[in-house]
């Protein structure tokens, strides 16, 4: 059996994002000054962000054209085949077509780096020395650290102390690409210090790592913040991978029955289904974009559609969003990327419009849906991509009762061979969550 891709020849990669902004029934809600509860303004956020970034933020504009210095970086890993799982298709019997981006080819190993390069580019344009940033599993301090190399930044990564500990080949990449990489909370942030004080034992979160790298970054000179997920301009580059699954789509005459993401602040989801939501949006399409979180830490599912602090501390702009609330600490599971404990204002919005769906898995089923894709197609699926999966062999199994032959398309976000260690606790039952 020949496993099927659908490549573009390096010229057919997207030459600009898509903003989904202005194709949005409703514009989007503005983020707010914490201090003034007022619309936040450009200048309001220039203290962490650069301008040209800031510009991406707020820009209404459909696309955004990606600078050639950019283009070349992504040439390394780009643009990346879609892949039919034929061998996973015959273990389930199913009549449903399963197709998958795979992000894990990429310099780091998960989609990351797709805004990683050029957030540090415009960082580098800007005259920005150093960037700071917080990290979950890791995969986005590995990115960020990357890029900084890229373009000759210092880098410096605030990692969630449950992954820290849990994940020390993530520290040694970062360190590797030349970041410097520090559990948190940390000794060395005023907030750090107060956390550790008050509760020693935290397993540290997003929310925390995020107002300790704004707070180290405001102390420092030439320095700026740097985001992984969540905001608008994370999103836009992101959906590098939608657009290219369009031109994929297009080749083989077919159009997805499913498109389906995990979700942790929304970067990867958004990126996959954006470009589609149009004609979702315009009822041209019956797409079903189902993203997929963690029961754990359900924003989505269980959160509040709300104004809420994108940190513990209340150092960023309040964000209308499905919140936990910001100083909401999932337990330590081993999908730390998907820990946040709100979700991406755009992709909120997308949700609550009902253009877009969610469902939430619990970890240890999410590891069998992964184990099993991992025998059938031989890649190991990062914990975080597991519940994505966990979503698809649901869906499949749909089909193989009903009957219908859907296509069902899912974004692999990385791979998981830096996450082996939660494999063995799977296989050895010590996984029970």
């Amino acid at each position: 059996m020949v496993q099927i891709k659908i490549n573009l020849d390096e010229n057919e990669m997207p030459k600009y994002w898509y903003n989904i902004v202005p194709d949005l029934p409703d514009p989007p809600e503005p983020p707010l000054n914490p201090f003034t509860g007022e619309p936040a303004k450009a200048e309001d956020l220039e203290t962490i962000f650069p301008k040209s970034l800031i510009m991406q933020e707020m820009s209404n504009e459909r696309y955004a054209k990606i600078p050639k210095e950019v283009l070349e970086i992504y040439k390394m890993w780009r643009p990346n085949p879609l892949r039919r799982a034929v061998r996973l298709e015959k273990i389930l019997k199913t009549p449903a077509q399963i197709y998958y981006k795979y992000e894990g080819e990429s310099p780091t190993g998960s989609h990351k780096v797709n805004s990683s390069v050029p957030q540090c580019y415009y960082n580098m344009k800007d005259g920005t020395e150093l960037l700071t940033t917080e990290t979950g599993a890791g995969q986005w301090g590995c990115a960020l650290a990357y890029a900084c190399n890229l373009f000759e930044m210092d880098c410096k990564v605030f990692m969630v102390r449950s992954s820290f500990e849990q994940k020390p080949q993530r520290k040694t990449l970062i360190n590797l690409w030349g970041g410097n990489v520090v559990s948190s909370p940390s000794m060395e942030t005023e907030y750090g210090r107060e956390i550790i004080k008050q509760t020693p034992d935290i397993p540290g979160t997003l929310g925390i790592a995020i107002t300790e790298a704004i707070e180290y970054a405001m102390k420092q000179p030439n320095a700026k913040y740097s985001l992984g997920s969540v905001l608008n301009h994370v999103l836009l580059h992101q959906t590098i991978i939608g657009l290219e699954l369009k031109k994929q789509m297009e080749i083989i005459d077919t159009t997805p029955d499913y498109l389906i993401g995990c979700c942790g602040g929304g970067s990867n989801f958004a990126g996959l289904i954006f470009p589609f939501v149009k004609d979702i949006i315009d009822k041209k399409s019956d797409i079903q974009a189902i993203g997929v979180e963690s029961s754990t830490c359900p924003s989505m599912t269980k959160g509040e559609y709300r104004y809420d602090s994108g940190d513990a501390a209340g150092k960023t702009p309040d964000l209308k969003m499905y919140t936990l609330g910001c100083q909401f600490v999932p337990p330590a599971q081993h999908a730390g990327g998907l820990r946040y404990h709100g979700m991406a204002p755009l992709l909120s919005q997308v949700l609550n419009s009902g253009f877009c769906k969610a469902e939430s898995y619990r970890e240890y089923d999410v590891f069998k849906a992964g184990h099993l894709f991992s025998k059938a197609e031989g890649i190991i699926p990062a914990p975080e991509s597991c519940h994505a999966i966990a979503a698809v062999l649901k869906r499949a199994e749909e089909c193989k009762k009903t009957g219908e032959k859907k296509t069902i398309v899912f974004n692999l976000s990385g791979h998981g061979f830096i996450d082996l260690y939660a494999y063995e606790k799977y296989l050895t039952g010590k996984m029970v969550t």
